[in-house]
C-alpha cells in the first residue's frame, strides 16, 4: 500500500536530501583541495619513430611542468618531487613552463636553486618559457634561476642532443604563446631535413602550427588537464591555447604527422583545486619504431 505523504514525512525527506547534498559537496571539497593535488600519478610513455636513431633506444625522459610555486605548492612539496625524479635516473629532464606562479612575489630563490641544481641527467636538462615565467616581470629572473641550475634554456631555438656514438635527435624549444613571441622558423634554423624532431611548447595547442613545420613530437604542459573535471561535462575551465589539446597523447596532422602530449602539470593555480586531475610526471622512453615492427 503506498505510503501516505505526510507533513512530517515531506519535511523529513527534504532534509535528508538537503543534507546529503552537503555531505556530498563538503566531501568533493575537501577531496579536491586536501586529497587530489596530492595524488601524484606516473605516467609512462614510449616514444617511437622512424628517425629515432636505434642507439636512443631506452633513453629515458623525465618531463615535469607547472609547478606554480608560491601558489599553495611548497618548497617542501618540491623537494619530494625532486627526490621522485631523481629515482627514476632520467637521461634528460625536461622542464615546460611556469616554475613560479608569480615570480617577482616569491621570495625562497636561494632555497630554491640547490634543488634544481640537485637535479641530474648525463644527456642534459632543457625548459622553456610559460606563461607564468614571462609575467610579474619574470623572465630574466626565471632564466638566472634555471641557467645557474644548469638547465639549458631554449627560447626559440633548438639544441642537437648526441650520443658517443655521434648519433643525434634534435631538441627545440618555442617561446610562450600568451605572453611570450613564438617563432618556430627562427626555431627551425640549421636542422638537418631527416633529423628526429622533439619540440618543447608550454603552450599544447601550437601543436597544429608545429605539424606544419614537420616537426614529430611535442611535449607541452600549461594545461593542468583542466585542474578540475566532472563527469561527463570534462574539464570546467581551460587556459588559452589549452583547450584544443587539454591532456594525454594525440596524433595531429595527416601525411607529416606529429604526436602530441600533453602533461597535466604538478601545481596548481587560480583556484587551490584538483579534481579529476591529479598531478603528473611524465616518463618517456625513446625507441626507434623499426624495432617495434
Amino acid at each position: 500500500m503506498p505510503q501516505k505523504w505526510t507533513r512530517r514525512i515531506f519535511l523529513k525527506r527534504t532534509t535528508g536530501a538537503i543534507l546529503t547534498a552537503i555531505g556530498l559537496g563538503s566531501g568533493c571539497y575537501i577531496y579536491a583541495n586536501q586529497i587530489g593535488p596530492y595524488l601524484l600519478d606516473i605516467q609512462e610513455i614510449e616514444m617511437t619513430h622512424p628517425l629515432i636513431p636505434s642507439s636512443f633506444n631506452g633513453v629515458k625522459i623525465v618531463q615535469f611542468s607547472d609547478t606554480h610555486l608560491g601558489f599553495h605548492y611548497s618548497l617542501s612539496q618540491f623537494r619530494k618531487l625532486t627526490k621522485i625524479i631523481k629515482q627514476l635516473t632520467p637521461d634528460i629532464i625536461f622542464f615546460t613552463g611556469d616554475l613560479m606562479d608569480e615570480p617577482n612575489r616569491f621570495m625562497q630563490i636561494n632555497e630554491l636553486i640547490p634543488l634544481l641544481d640537485d637535479l641530474t641527467a648525463p644527456l642534459g636538462k632543457y625548459c622553456i618559457f610559460g606563461n607564468h615565467d614571462h609575467g610579474g616581470y619574470g623572465s630574466e629572473l626565471y632564466r638566472n634561476v634555471m641557467e645557474t641550475t644548469n638547465f639549458t634554456v631554449l627560447l626559440n631555438q633548438s639544441e642537437q642532443i648526441k650520443l658517443s656514438d655521434g648519433s643525434s635527435i634534435c631538441l627545440l624549444g618555442i617561446d610562450d604563446a600568451m605572453l611570450g613571441k613564438p617563432d618556430f622558423s627562427k626555431a627551425q634554423k640549421n636542422i638537418p631535413e631527416h633529423q628526429f624532431k622533439l619540440l618543447l611548447s608550454h603552450a599544447p595547442d601550437l601543436a597544429d602550427i608545429a605539424a606544419q613545420y614537420h616537426i614529430h613530437w611535442q611535449i607541452s604542459g600549461h594545461s593542468h588537464g583542466g585542474q578540475v573535471k566532472l563527469p561527463f561535462a570534462g574539464a570546467l575551465v581551460t587556459p588559452p591555447f589549452g583547450q584544443i589539446y587539454p591532456e594525454g597523447l594525440y596524433t595531429i596532422g595527416s601525411g607529416h604527422q606529429l604526436t602530441l602530449y600533453v602533461n597535466r602539470g604538478i601545481g596548481t593555480t587560480r583556484l587551490p583545486f584538483r579534481f579529476m586531475a591529479r598531478p603528473e610526471l611524465t616518463v618517456f622512453t625513446m625507441k626507434s619504431e623499426k624495432e617495434t615492427e
